[in-house]
């Protein structure tokens, strides 16, 4: 019998995604993350550490993976994300929504739109007519393509992170794959 892997990441990187570094760092880290799962909420201070050691070596991507099926406020919360990103502020609420919380409701969203200085008029219109609704069903659609399943799931250099995703067992696959670049591209 044959035994299935889970495919690699789909869809590389590009412009359409949230990244923070530069497109140039030998390692990019993507995650596929969901604002009301409580394991991608213990994920983010993992993943700003990581930001913070490697510096310019690392390039991080999220992706939206709002898992509606157990989570009421997934989808709303990612559109939420998508429209402070139309007013130049993503990573602010991707951060603030998933500070332990866990009111993901639309006044509470408009709260904590206006907390970061975005025009709340604008900011509640798209979430009312779901302006952002087709961003997240295309990292929906990547996501899909690249069998995940669970939240939050890690790519490095394109590549499935099936570890855990603890600050030293991330780090141990981060420099890994910095080695394997380097080696790649001697």
């Amino acid at each position: 019998m044959e035994r299935r892997t889970k495919p690699d990441l789909a869809v590389s990187v590009g412009e359409q995604d949230h990244a923070r570094g530069a497109a140039t760092a030998p390692v990019t880290l993507v995650e596929y993350g969901d604002y009301e799962c409580p394991y991608t909420q213990k994920a983010l201070p993992v993943v700003e550490a990581l930001e913070h050691e490697f510096g310019g070596r690392l390039r991080f991507v999220f992706r939206h993976f709002p898992r509606t099926a157990i989570h009421r406020y997934a989808q709303h919360a990612a559109e939420a994300a998508e429209a402070a990103h139309a007013q130049g502020h993503f990573w602010e609420m991707h951060r603030h929504l998933l500070e332990p919380q866990w009111n993901l409701d639309q006044p509470s969203l408009v709260h904590y739109a206006m907390e970061l200085g975005l025009d709340p008029n604008t900011f509640e219109r798209a979430l009312r007519n779901r302006s952002f609704s087709s961003v997240v069903a295309e990292d929906l659609l990547t996501a899909v393509a690249s069998g995940v399943e669970t939240t939050p799931s890690f790519f490095i250099n394109g590549m499935r992170h099936s570890g855990d995703f603890d600050l030293t067992t991330m780090r141990a696959a981060l420099l890994q794959a910095e080695e394997q670049a380097r080696q790649g591209a001697s």
